[in-house]
């Protein structure tokens, strides 16, 4: 089977092609684009089994490709956001990936693919995906987290926190107010539960909401300092593959 990647970040690309040679070695991925338009050129010379699209390009949503040239290759969309749900099944998309990509999410993806697309044929917008999209913009994220303080059990609401963060082994929730509370999940499953349009994961270390976000400076290596306001903490970076994600979910 052959596959084109268009996705802007190069570590989401690497990462994405690692899991599909993991997955289904005999995978092989022809090229990996970051635009629109080298998108449009490649995909007028050339034939792929199966597209990724990321929804947000380095000049466009990729949306845009379609208004340039006709596509009738099957597609797995896949996007840090939600909000383009419905427009992604309204082409000839198969599946819709939240970032970051569950392994267990992409194969069900590459299930469907064999089992609808085996020959690369316009499909008609299928009804049932797009009911899975209407059920993907009306999910339902976590509102609260139980924490223990002595011996009482309490519970924080989601929207109180500022920012998320691990250390030695343990996660942590961080107020407005500074209150700092040791929750029983790791940050990898808290970015999972909660709505990724208030909070962002700006490195291994930092789940970050837009509140707690006190200025930002660019720092070395092309990639962003974060001071925040419940903390001085000098760790929280943007690291270089995800700054271009992170001014996006800025501007919105």
């Amino acid at each position: 089977m052959k596959v084109l990647i268009v996705e802007d970040e190069s570590m989401a690309a690497k990462r994405l092609s690692s899991l599909l040679n993991k997955l289904e070695p005999e995978i092989e991925i022809l090229d990996q684009l970051d635009s629109v338009k080298t998108a449009v050129k490649w995909l007028s010379e050339h034939q792929a089994d199966l597209l990724f699209f990321d929804i947000q390009l380095a000049d466009g949503l990729s949306f845009e490709i379609f208004n340039q040239i006709k596509i009738s290759t099957p597609i797995i969309f896949t996007t840090a956001f939600d909000e383009y749900a419905i427009q992604a099944f309204k082409v000839n998309s198969i599946d819709y990936l939240l970032k970051p990509i569950d392994p267990e999410e992409l194969q069900n993806a590459l299930d469907k693919f064999h089992q609808n697309f085996k020959k690369a044929v316009p499909q008609q917008p299928n009804l049932a995906l797009l009911e899975q999209a209407m059920q993907m913009m009306t999910k339902q994220y976590k509102e609260r987290f139980v924490v223990k303080i002595g011996e009482h059990i309490h519970t924080i609401p989601v929207s109180e926190a500022a920012y998320f963060f691990s250390q030695d082994k343990a996660t942590f929730l961080v107020t407005a107010e500074k209150k700092r509370y040791i929750i029983d999940y790791t940050l990898e499953e808290v970015e999972g539960l909660i709505n990724p349009q208030e909070f962002f994961r700006i490195n291994r270390k930092y789940l970050i909401s837009l509140r707690a976000v006190k200025d930002i400076v660019s720092y070395s290596n092309s990639r962003l300092r974060i001071i925040l306001s419940q903390s001085d903490d000098m760790d929280a970076i943007v690291s270089r593959e995800r700054v271009q994600d992170f001014k996006k979910w800025l501007d919105r």
